[in-house]
């Protein structure tokens, strides 16, 4: 007692003894209290994870491993040194004679078998296993400094986990004028709380999902789950994206910290057929390859590891060379996604770059595990490092063509134009362009319900177009950038990706609105093929004046920013349902699907009704999220009196919601899918080309000169407008 008489012996003393207890206290509460109740708050569920794929291997099973591992990559080692113009059988006598060799030993063996052994590591555990050794990390700045941060409080906090950033660093402007979250009140943004017309679902109601498909196959139904979501391309393990990561305090509990996927970064024999959805007590989950070939087979990250996931997006499911989707999964195999988002695959057959060998990070340079995307972007894809350059000029300068005849010529093109423009001859044929989810169609081959493509091409002015650039976005993925001759004709989002008026788009919509009306009698095909074609003509007068107002007053200054160059940009828009009770001159409140009602049934109406009943759905409707980010997020939508909180359901009907087409096409940046050969002059400069110079914005006597390529070779080469921007 006498200690305590003696702490307490003074009124300062006891002030500090009250404040270290609250100070405990809280300290209990946050770590303790605080993840419970967020939890409950926003429905998540929360537990220790297992992988059948973790197995314990004696030590004799490990050996037998180690010896086949080191044997397959010393026969890789060889194989790639031996010549291929030769006898099968000299060929193979000689990679024989290789693998045996000191420097194929000691170069190919992978080095983790020899960590592992000496550790006694007999068990691949996730990262507790990793953090035996990698606790922590050096990281080298680009201003030369060294720093060592904590392994993986650098992975939580890295875009590829949490999907999100509250920070800013954004090239996006909202429509209401503003940098997004150059303010002081920054909101989360990025894929955890979007709903995209590709996916068609938010990452909080999207994550896993087991669909029973029903496919048939000589006349015969063969019942079987497959496996959907956005988890499939996240690097967390757990039942739901981290939300935690969303709110200006907390952390993911530890159980979700063991669930993250390490080995699918890092490892070059990760089996992506353990990359499917399963079912525990808790609820569903991705699965993933936690076996000890994957962990003993960790090197350098190569560009096979990132393309596990990114190929879904650029090349798409059914891309032929898409090699994660040639293991879509032992059991509950994933849905593979017909129509590609980007139609611009990075891949040897496909890509100048890949042919060359470049691995992705050789030019997206990563700091530890934060990974740059570049400074330019167009969409709300959070950016770990936005201040990092990537770009092709990193490599090849601002005159790339100094061994071409035409260099003076070519090089003088690059004030004007980026690198892509020449480069992208076309994307692939299935870059999906118009897709509508409010009329699903049946695919008897997969046995499920899919959204309709309407339009798919991968022809310049079809599936993708030619705008000018400057580096910024807005909210909604459109490319911002002006003429540089400073003219406000040049206005896309009241023009050219606010309609198409390519004869041959609106005719072959036309042909898919009939083929659909069969199924969905109410369809008038003369009025789809108007709002598919023309989406600002689903507003009304007042709201296309307000827009037309709004992209003068508070977009034009973003347009005119720093400099211009044209740009290819993918073109997609999407039928969904929307809440109107939140609703602007660029569109109302996208709502998500539930994927298993969706993709079952073909009821589109009853998987919004499902998926809005979703606890956190439900939060985004009441005071705390309206005031901790979603009028903010609609200030930047272009929404100016607030976020309204009529929950969208009244006796389990939706109310107040209506399918509708994004106002606007989305312009998607493309840079993958380069070819090494450039475009023809007569590509763009001849009157039928590919480049629409009025819509550019350049004036009829500029349009006429450059719609002839001599005169354009003339002035290009000549007197130098081109360059000084004297005559554009």
């Amino acid at each position: 007692m006498k200690p305590l008489q003696n702490l307490l012996s003074t009124p300062a003393r006891r002030r500090l003894l009250i404040v270290a207890l609250v100070l405990i206290a809280l300290t209990l509460a946050y770590k303790r209290l605080y993840p419970l109740m967020f939890e409950s708050y926003v429905g998540e569920t929360n537990a220790r994870l297992t992988y059948d794929s973790s197995k314990t291997l004696t030590d004799a099973e490990f050996e037998a491993l180690a010896t086949d591992l080191s044997r397959e990559a010393r026969y890789r080692k060889a194989d790639s040194i031996v010549e291929t113009d030769q006898a099968p059988f000299a060929r193979q006598v000689k990679i024989e004679i290789l693998m045996g060799t000191e420097s194929v030993v000691r170069d190919a063996e992978p080095s983790h078998i020899k960590y592992f052994r000496d550790a006694g590591i007999r068990r691949y555990e996730g990262p507790d296993t990793c953090l035996t050794c990698h606790a922590t990390i050096k990281i080298d700045h680009p201003d030369g400094s060294v720093s060592t941060i904590n392994t993986l409080n650098d992975i939580v906090n890295s875009v590829h986990f949490k999907f999100q950033s509250s920070s800013g660093g954004f090239s996006t402007y909202g429509y209401d004028g503003r940098r997004v979250n150059s303010g002081v009140h920054k909101i989360p943004v990025g894929k955890i709380d979007r709903a995209c017309g590709i996916p068609g679902s938010f990452t909080w109601t999207g994550w896993a999902a087991l669909v029973t498909a029903k496919p048939e196959h000589d006349g015969k139904v063969e019942p079987q789950l497959r496996s959907e979501g956005c988890g499939q391309c996240h690097i967390g393990g757990n039942y739901q994206p981290a939300t935690e990561k969303m709110m200006p305090i907390g952390d993911v509990p530890n159980e979700v910290k063991e669930g993250i996927d390490c080995l699918i970064c890092h490892s070059t024999q990760y089996d992506m057929n353990r990359r499917v959805v399963i079912r525990d007590a808790h609820g569903l989950r991705w699965d993933q390859d936690r076996s000890m070939r994957a962990a003993l087979t960790v090197g350098p990250i190569r560009a096979e590891n990132c393309l596990r996931c990114h190929q879904h997006n650029m090349g798409g499911d059914t891309y032929t060379h898409n090699a994660a989707a040639q293991q879509p999964g032992y059991e509950h195999q994933r849905i593979l996604h017909r129509g590609a988002k980007r139609g611009n695959p990075f891949s040897p057959q496909d890509d100048a770059h890949a042919a060359a060998g470049l691995e992705c990070t050789d030019c997206h340079r990563p700091e530890g595990h934060k990974i740059p995307r570049g400074r330019k972007g167009v969409d709300l894809v959070a950016n770990d490092l936005p201040g990092k350059e990537v770009s092709c000029e990193s490599c090849h300068s601002r005159a790339p063509h100094n061994n071409s005849e035409h260099k003076a010529l070519l090089n003088g093109h690059i004030d004007r134009l980026a690198c892509e423009t020449c480069h992208i001859e076309e994307l692939q044929p299935d870059n999906v362009v118009l897709r509508d989810w409010v009329h699903p169609t049946w695919n008897a081959e997969e046995g499920i319900w899919e959204p309709t493509d309407i339009y798919r091409s991968g022809a310049p002015g079809k599936g993708f177009t030619f705008l000018w650039f400057n580096g910024n976005g807005t909210f909604l993925a459109n490319a911002l950038g002006n003429n540089p001759n400073g003219s406000d004709v040049y206005n896309p989002l009241m023009r050219q990706i606010a309609r198409i008026d390519d004869p041959e788009v609106i005719a072959a919509v036309r042909t898919k609105a009939v083929e659909l009306k069969q199924q969905y009698p109410d369809i008038d095909v003369e009025r789809y093929v108007q709002i598919a074609t023309n989406p600002v003509s689903q507003l009304t007068p007042d709201m296309l004046k307000k827009r037309e107002t709004m992209v003068r007053d508070n977009l034009r200054g973003p347009m005119n920013e720093g400099e211009s160059r044209i740009y290819p940009f993918k073109l997609f828009n999407a039928m969904m349902y929307e809440d109107m009770s939140n609703q602007g001159p660029f569109g109302a409140m996208i709502l998500p699907f539930d994927y298993k009602t969706y993709y079952e049934t073909g009821n589109s109406k009853a998987a919004v009704a499902k998926a809005v009943q979703d606890p956190i759905v439900q939060r985004m409707y009441q005071e705390p999220f309206k005031l901790y980010m979603m009028d903010e997020f609609m200030a930047y939508f272009g929404v100016t009196n607030g976020w309204k909180t009529d929950y969208p359901i009244v006796d389990g009907t939706l109310v107040n919601v209506e399918p509708h087409w994004m106002r606007q096409m989305g312009t998607l940046m493309v840079n993958h899918g380069i070819q090494r050969a450039g475009r023809e002059c007569t590509d763009c400069h001849s009157p039928n080309g590919i480049m629409d110079f009025a819509k550019l914005g350049y004036t009829p006597e500029r349009t006429a000169e450059l719609e002839n390529v001599d005169i354009a070779e003339e002035v290009e080469s000549g007197d130098g407008r081109a360059q000084s921007g004297s005559n554009d």
